[in-house]
């Protein structure tokens, strides 16, 4: 005779509510928030480095894309969803970059997926900076390799671990620009110590893309390092392009191969045509504007500068990214509430999203932000600091 298990259906879920107290004592719970289609805030948390996500060529590109080809890709990208569009798109960003080959994925999550868990597979060493991404990290797990983490940004450490491994084959896995502080690694020297101890090289240039580099091909290629046949490269779609996807991005026998096995491509729809034709008339305006890289740094410069002259406790800008650290998750959260009220959008990074825990508020700059805005961002961050 079977027996009923303790509890009924609304106790199935019970230990969530305590999960939730913790979370809100701790000053972590985060809410989704909704945004208009144009906004009344001016706006330092979003990523769209270049300001191109609104620019006439590209959403003109994306809806003409959408009336010729549909809402959809209707499949993945190996059965029905590769257009003519994802083919060109693939053709002009391995161009810009001065690599050999290019593969879009629908997401920057998922081209990461992808490319960790087809290039480490068990049996092999991932090393990894300590403070790389979520989503190059939940491809170690899904990959099976060995992982060790090494001090962040310090191409020493990367090189004592290659020589102590134990495994044949190995990969270290970097950010260029890491997304919380936006500091930017010598990505020449990590490559130095890969080939020392016959390493491979993958580098998530999300933040990198777009901004770094004289005509912002980002900092793999800033760095002399394009074209190099041990070096991987994914990049995002939804940053300095203002788009949506990712992509990998290097060898082309590194690229067709991912092709051929990564599961994040194999077995997901491809991405829409509207946002393929986004990210390549971004692409273009980008490659006839190159003057906006260099306006987008300097707005970082602006604000490290503004705000460390005032007293907070600055990154240095190194890209597009400037964080200033909070005293606690739940006042950093508090002071991100007080900017937006004041018509200031910064975002508000809190653990699990921060690798050494300390909270901060992170604003990005824009190549198309003005002067008065710049100011205006300055006065009310300042002015609602709890420092």
């Amino acid at each position: 005779m079977e027996t009923e298990r303790h509890g009924g259906p609304h106790d199935v879920f019970a230990w969530i509510d305590d999960s939730t107290r913790r979370r809100d004592r701790a000053g972590l719970t985060r809410r989704v928030q909704v945004r208009g289609p144009r906004p009344n805030v001016i706006d330092f948390g979003g990523n769209d480095y270049l300001g191109l996500t609104r620019h006439p060529d590209v959403v003109r590109a994306a809806a003409d894309a959408s009336l010729t080809w549909g809402a959809g890709s209707t499949g993945s990208r190996l059965a029905t969803g590769t257009t003519e569009v994802h083919v060109e798109l693939e053709r002009e960003l391995a161009e810009f970059t001065g690599a050999e080959a290019a593969l879009v994925f629908s997401s920057g999550y998922l081209a990461n997926l992808g490319a960790v868990t087809v290039l480490a597979r068990p049996g092999t060493l991932i090393a990894s900076d300590a403070y790389n991404h979520a989503s190059l990290i939940d491809g170690y797990r899904l990959s099976g390799a060995d992982v060790v983490d090494t001090a962040h940004a310090d191409p020493q450490a990367l090189e004592r671990a290659l020589a102590e491994r134990e495994q044949q084959r190995a990969v270290a896995v970097t950010e260029s620009v890491f997304s919380v502080d936006g500091d930017l690694v010598d990505l020449r020297a990590v490559l130095d110590a890969c080939r020392r101890q016959g390493a491979g090289l993958l580098v998530d240039d999300a933040h990198g893309f777009g901004v770094v580099g004289e005509r912002g091909e980002g900092a793999v290629t800033a760095a002399g390092l394009a074209g190099s046949p041990d070096v991987v490269t994914t990049i995002t779609l939804s940053k300095s392009l203002g788009a949506q996807g990712g992509a990998v991005i290097g060898p082309r026998r590194v690229v067709d191969h991912i092709m051929n096995m990564a599961r994040s491509f194999l077995f997901d729809t491809g991405l829409a045509p509207a946002s393929a034709a986004g990210a390549l008339a971004a692409l273009r305006v980008l490659r006839a504007e190159p003057d906006r890289p260099a306006r987008t740094r300097a707005v970082a410069l602006a604000l490290a500068e503004r705000l460390g002259a005032a007293g907070l406790p600055v990154t240095e800008a190194q890209a597009a990214v400037v964080s200033v650290r909070g005293p606690s998750a739940a006042r950093t959260a508090q002071w991100a509430e007080d900017c937006l009220a004041d018509g200031v959008k910064v975002a508000c990074f809190r653990p699990p999203s921060v690798p050494d825990r300390f909270s901060r508020i992170r604003l990005t700059s824009r190549a198309d932000l003005t002067e008065a805005e710049i100011d205006r961002a300055i006065e009310v961050v300042v002015k609602h600091s709890p420092w």
